[in-house]
């Protein structure tokens, strides 16, 4: 992996590049991603769950993947799994497995995503919406280091890192019963807010417009990059900015 000083220092002594990236594909320079920036190096180097907070597109899951590739774990697999993405019967299904007869259509033994990822770490994205079920079967894993697939009695031993993100107020989920507070506390060992673009400064949204500017321009094989105006990016700034007052 490529560390945050080396691509701070590659940015300054090429400003009017493309920015590829800053860090682990993360673009950002401003203090909240400097901040962030810092403690996932210090997370890395450790087994502690992490727990991304943030609005949907402040990329927690680019987060997640610096954690990995920074982590000890870094040659082994990095498998998400996103809650909000699948029905709750198969969310379940999808994160411990399930062993052949377990329900119709098992016709034969399906390790899961944690088994998958032996040696490796886990992303849960939106972890707000798991089924208090797999809620139980999730603590188990974060205690023990150990699971049993769907239809299963054996125990089966996973060496993975927990990384998980949500944009639910899990405080508030754990107060209305929809999810456990032995849970929560097991999941926020380290705990990052990702900061929404328009708490990043005009700097930051300079650098990814730019950023979206040379991959649009590469995608769509233009022979010139079109030209952002200064009337153009305060316009934009001027809009981020207006769309976070609103809220």
């Amino acid at each position: 992996a490529t560390s945050l000083y080396t691509e701070l220092l590659r940015a300054k002594e090429q400003p009017k590049q493309p920015v590829a990236y800053f860090f682990n594909n993360v673009i950002g320079e401003s203090a909240p991603m400097k901040a962030i920036y810092k403690t996932i190096q210090k997370a890395a180097q450790t087994e502690a769950t992490v727990l991304l907070r943030g609005e949907s597109g402040t990329g927690k899951e680019l987060f997640a993947r610096a954690l990995h590739v920074n982590s000890r774990r870094r040659a082994g697999p990095f498998i998400k799994v996103d809650c909000a993405a699948l029905p709750g019967s198969l969310v379940e299904n999808e994160l411990f497995g399930h062993e052949k007869g377990a329900f119709t259509g098992a016709e034969a033994r399906q390790p899961g995503k944690f088994e998958a990822a032996q040696g490796g770490t886990v992303f849960i994205d939106e972890l707000g919406e798991l089924p208090l079920p797999a809620q139980g079967k999730l603590l188990r894993v974060l205690q023990d280091r150990e699971l049993e697939r769907i239809g299963g009695t054996q125990t089966v031993k996973v060496d993975v890192r927990i990384v998980a993100a949500t944009h639910r107020d899990l405080r508030q989920l754990v107060k209305e019963g929809k999810f456990r507070e032995d849970l929560y506390y097991r999941v926020k060992v380290i705990e990052l807010t990702t900061p929404p673009l328009r708490e990043r400064g005009a700097e930051d949204i300079e650098r990814l417009v730019r950023h979206f500017v040379a991959q649009a321009t590469k995608r769509h094989h233009l022979r010139v990059e079109p030209v952002l105006t200064p009337a153009a990016l305060e316009r934009l700034i001027a809009q981020i900015r207006e769309y976070g007052q609103s809220e």
